[in-house]
């Protein structure tokens, strides 16, 4: 199973990625990171959720590098996620939804 977690500058999406038991996990953010980072492959960068056409992008992104789930962990693109929920199903892509405190996991 290959996983997005998004907002990747932020402690929240490592502490995720290290507890979640899955094959591959990738970082993702549509704020800046660093280029070295974008460049090997270990994080890539995501379209801003301020975009018209974020979930389409979203989509893309996903089919693109085979994602067969995401884990949103800003507030705005949980929502524009969640809105397009069903467009992602169609893809078998998952979208999960997490507490702010990742330690409850």
């Amino acid at each position: 199973m290959k996983v997005l977690i998004t907002s990747a500058n932020s402690a929240a999406a490592h502490q995720l990625k290290n507890k979640l038991n899955t094959d591959t996990v990738i970082l993702g953010d549509y704020l800046e990171l660093p280029a070295f980072m974008v460049k090997n492959g270990s994080m890539v960068r995501l379209p801003d959720p301020k975009s018209g056409s974020y979930s389409h992008q979203m989509l893309t992104l996903c089919l693109d590098n085979a994602i067969d789930a995401v884990y949103p962990l800003s507030k705005e693109e949980a929502i524009l996620l969640m809105e397009s929920e069903q467009l992602f199903k169609e893809y078998n892509i998952q979208i999960h939804l997490q507490r702010r405190d990742t330690s409850r996991l």
